[in-house]
């Protein structure tokens, strides 16, 4: 019985440690997708990247202003620029964030999972 429930235990601090990494994992990811950019703030998501290049396919390349995060007008001089960073800096944190996933997903352990 001792045995079953020292399982248990196991399991769920397993679980335990499992949601707090994943937790910190996305946070760690909401950060690297935060741009600042002419005094703005702007969050990197779908939404803004469709956007400014529906802006781009329109011939709006210059002096653009977009409502950022907290809801200012930024003028954006050179969206093409723009849209290059923010589809950069997209990129590279979602690849970050699917590798470090994959290796939670493999961690059986919470030694393992505290290790990364």
């Amino acid at each position: 019985m001792e045995a079953l429930l020292a399982n248990a235990l196991d399991f769920s601090n397993y679980k335990q440690t499992l949601s707090l990494q994943r937790k910190v994992l996305k946070e760690r990811i909401a950060a690297k997708l935060t741009f600042g950019h002419n005094g703005g703030i702007f969050k990197i998501d779908q939404t803004l990247i469709c956007f400014v290049q529906f802006l781009i396919d329109q011939d709006r390349t210059s002096n653009i202003p977009l409502i950022d995060s907290n809801d200012n007008p930024i003028l954006i001089a050179d969206l093409i620029k723009f849209k290059d960073e923010i589809l950069d800096r997209y990129f590279t944190a979602t690849y970050e964030y699917q590798e470090e996933y994959d290796k939670l997903k493999k961690s059986r352990t919470v030694e393992t999972l505290v290790d990364l």
